[in-house]
């Protein structure tokens, strides 16, 4: 530790407040809160640590501090602090997907959607969360085999097919009866809350009505409605005799890894949990109070919210509209204590796949440091992708820290008719003008998908935006199957077949190959479509929805008489297409 750091540590007020860590470069790393900044501060670099926050001390240069009046206030300054710069070792919540929710709309005729950010519109209700997708998407398909809810985003013009399946009330055209709406509204929410007796009871009397009528098929419906409705319900356990909804949260620590337990219970019912395991960089508590105010970030409160005692003295007060206590007895306690105990044992179970990953990314992180001589952090890694030079389309994918982040993926539409080498100066010079014009985040390594053509093309715009950036490419053998690397100086740098280094490397060439390929398909798609259906006076967006409703695919719309096509269209506008389709008969989509 340098003089510098030193004195400024020793001068570090005893206030409470958040402080900044900064790298070489000053670049905030590191966001982190403390009653006593000097003593918290101070603590980083005396005595041993583990490997992590050994690891953040070493990049460690500088460090900022902002006092508050209290720690409460500094909870919330380093949330918002966090959310501004996030800090690479700042592993939090809000880096992680959200929770499913089912939504309810408010409309006057209401929806049902699997959702995962809960707290964007006010006029709809939120049910949840859901232990993960497929659950929220099982009880969703359930409540729409129930009840006959609006099923489209925006009113049509005429009756779809979920009308005459009877699973929708044909909103669009008949005016549904408000009573019944409203019925059907209550039951929804009825069910959602748990409140499954009276919809069982009616479901196996129409299932013994059906049976007794020889209708058997119908019978097996009623019947597997059941058991779906059984299964869904079965995990939540009744916990509390009263119908109240709170969370509770509790953590357990072992060898520097910290693991953390949310338990929903809505209804008085144990909805769902939440684990999340993690290294630990500062005290338990402080980084616990941060992760539960970042949960609450991005999803609903319930009324109360029951926590460890240490964790209470963080969070009482800071969280708005949210009740935070803690309980020595009870059932709420024995939540309490069973949160805990999970915790304890997702710690045991899992601690070795997250020091493994953790191994796994240290030897990739040597790797590249041997074969590129730097730090090599952020990676961005380009394809482009054509068919006979239409539709072209290229995509960057970016791995930080060796994951990727796929907030930070980018496509890119392309000029038509150019080769490779053009492509690929193209999209070169685009994100990278923009890097430069916007002062954007640069990358420590870019990977082109190809040797020497696409190495050299890379190489000139770089050069011409005058950027210093490690390049290098990824080269293919005779089966195309990632072989070698190769540099900016067209040395070729053989990859061990069954080095980390190697899969790596081909997980992220199928990944940006994927991305690419992708995004060529819907621009294809898309342009096919209007190829066939646009330009053609009269047929506007309403006509070719109806079209395509009716009729699915081009090809069956091209095999229509004029007569049929003017069912649904104008004649005039249905002989115009009609002409359209048969002189581009040989273009219409495959079957």
């Amino acid at each position: 530790m340098n003089e510098y750091l030193k004195t400024k540590l020793s001068n570090l007020t005893k206030e409470p407040g958040c402080y900044l860590m900064k790298d070489k470069d000053n670049n905030i790393i590191y966001v982190g809160k403390a009653k006593n900044l000097h003593n918290r501060v101070n603590q980083y670099f005396v005595g041993s640590h583990d490997f992590k926050t050994t690891k953040l001390v070493s990049n460690i240069h500088d460090f900022d501090f902002i006092v508050t009046k209290s720690e409460k206030e500094a909870l919330v300054l380093e949330i918002n602090l966090i959310k501004k710069h996030r800090p690479k070792y700042n592993i939090m919540f809000i880096d992680d997907k959200s929770y499913p929710y089912i939504k309810l709309t408010k409309e006057k005729y209401p929806r049902l959607q699997v959702v995962r950010e809960a707290k964007k519109d006010r006029n709809s209700r939120y049910f949840g969360p859901y232990p993960d997708a497929s659950a929220a998407r099982k009880t969703l398909d359930i409540l729409n085999k129930l009840y006959p809810t609006r099923k489209c985003e925006r009113m049509q013009d005429s009756l779809c097919l979920y009308y005459h399946i009877k699973s929708c009330l044909g909103y669009c055209e008949i005016e549904a009866d408000k009573n019944e709406c409203e019925n059907i509204k209550n039951r929804i929410t009825g069910f959602l809350k748990g409140e499954t007796a009276e919809t069982l009871k009616d479901l196996k009397t129409r299932m013994n009505e059906a049976s007794e009528n020889l209708n058997f098929e119908e019978a097996l419906k009623y019947r597997d409605l059941i058991n779906d409705i059984n299964n869904v319900t079965s995990k939540q356990d009744v916990q509390i005799n009263s119908k109240e909804d709170f969370d509770v949260f509790s953590y357990a620590v072992e060898d520097g890894y910290i693991s953390i337990t949310g338990l929903f219970i809505r209804n008085g019912k144990l909805l769902s949990s939440n684990r999340f395991i993690d290294y630990l960089i500062c005290d338990a508590p402080n980084f616990v109070s941060s992760y539960i105010y970042q949960y609450y970030e991005i999803n609903p409160k319930p009324k109360n919210l029951f926590v460890d005692n240490d964790i209470l003295v963080y969070l009482d007060g800071a969280i708005e509209d949210l009740n935070v206590n803690t309980v020595s007895r009870g059932k709420k306690y024995q939540l309490l204590k069973q949160a805990r105990l999970n915790s304890e044992e997702y710690l045991k179970q899992n601690i070795k796949i997250v020091t493994r990953k953790e191994d796994y990314s240290r030897n990739l992180e040597e790797e590249f440091k041997r074969i590129f001589k730097s730090d090599i952090k952020r990676i961005e890694l380009f394809d482009n992708s054509h068919t006979g030079g239409v539709n072209t389309v290229a995509a960057m994918v970016v791995y930080k820290d060796f994951k990727p982040s796929k907030k930070d993926y980018r496509l890119f539409k392309l000029e038509e008719g150019a080769d490779d080498l053009k492509s690929m100066k193209e999209v070169m010079y685009r994100r990278y003008f923009r890097v430069l014009s916007e002062n954007l985040e640069r990358p420590d390594l870019i990977i082109v998908d190809g040797a020497r053509i696409q190495i050299e093309a890379a190489k000139e715009i770089l050069t011409s935006l005058d950027l210093d950036i490690t390049l290098c490419g990824l080269g293919k053998d005779d089966h195309h199957n990632t072989a070698y690397l190769m540099d900016a100086e067209l040395n070729k740098i053989d990859i061990d077949p069954d080095s980390n280094l190697f899969f790596f490397l081909a997980s992220m060439q199928d990944e940006v190959h994927r991305f690419a390929i992708n995004y060529h398909k819907k621009l294809r798609q898309k342009n096919m479509y209007r190829s066939k259906l646009d330009g053609i006076e009269g047929l506007g967006e309403k006509s070719r929805l109806k079209l395509l409703r009716k009729y699915k695919t081009i090809t069956n719309i091209s095999r229509q008489s004029v007569e049929e096509l003017s069912t649904v269209l104008p004649l005039k506008v249905a002989e115009r297409l009609y002409n359209s389709l048969r002189e581009n008969k040989n273009d219409t989509e495959p079957e």
